[in-house]
């Protein structure tokens, strides 16, 4: 479904909500997983490597990344939507927002709390903002473009994907820890629980009922 499609899907405005509420917080729940400083989501890892060499900030650095594996999406010819575009541009300043109002803990429980609360977060974030049906984020594009191209698993090109981005981000810099790991097995389940809980049903334009 192209972006124009998507507009015309019906229920727009609900939609809109759904999928700016869904990326601030999506946004915010990485932020509290760094300041958790117990092991970065893995893409965050990138950044996070990245942004140990680079004057820029944690969110700028996400916008960045986000532009460019957009600009991957060419050769895989895929399609962004209004979510795509949405997603690349407004994550990373949501997360630096919040990184500048919530300050590192000292004490362990409260690493633990902001860890375990930036995961969930992030679940239900990404719950709403898929739910919405304005078109996938940069980097699940990326996955289901090669999938598509390379004809293997979502699962295998999702994996090989974090792996890389891990490997690289590490090697720059980047935090790996139990969060890490964490987020790995927990975002599977989470999305699949919060999901159906915020899918917006399309309807015709013209539908009434």
């Amino acid at each position: 479904m192209g972006p124009v499609e998507q507009l015309r899907a019906g229920r727009l405005g609900p939609r809109l909500a759904l999928l700016l509420v869904g990326l601030f917080l999506y946004g915010a729940s990485m932020a509290l997983v760094v300041r958790s400083v117990l092991g970065l989501i893995p893409w965050d890892v990138l950044h996070v490597g990245l942004q140990a060499h680079v004057p820029m900030s944690f969110g700028t650095v996400v916008v960045a990344v986000s532009v460019v594996v957009l600009l991957l999406w060419i050769p895989l010819r895929q399609m962004p939507g209004l979510g795509t575009v949405c997603n690349a541009l407004l994550i990373g300043p949501a997360a630096d927002l919040v990184l500048a109002l919530v300050p590192e803990p000292g004490a362990m429980g409260w690493r633990v709390v902001l860890l375990l609360s930036g995961v969930v977060l992030n679940g239900v974030a990404t719950g709403m903002y898929i739910g919405s049906q304005f078109g996938p984020g940069p980097r699940d594009g990326l996955m289901t473009g090669l999938a598509r191209v390379s004809g293997r698993s979502i699962r295998l090109v999702r994996t090989g994907i974090e792996v890389s981005v891990v490997v690289v981000g590490w090697l720059l810099g980047g935090v790996v820890g139990v969060g890490t790991v964490l987020y790995a097995v927990a975002i599977g389940p989470l999305t699949q629980l919060f999901l159906p809980l915020f899918t917006v049903e399309l309807r015709p334009r013209g539908h009434r009922g």
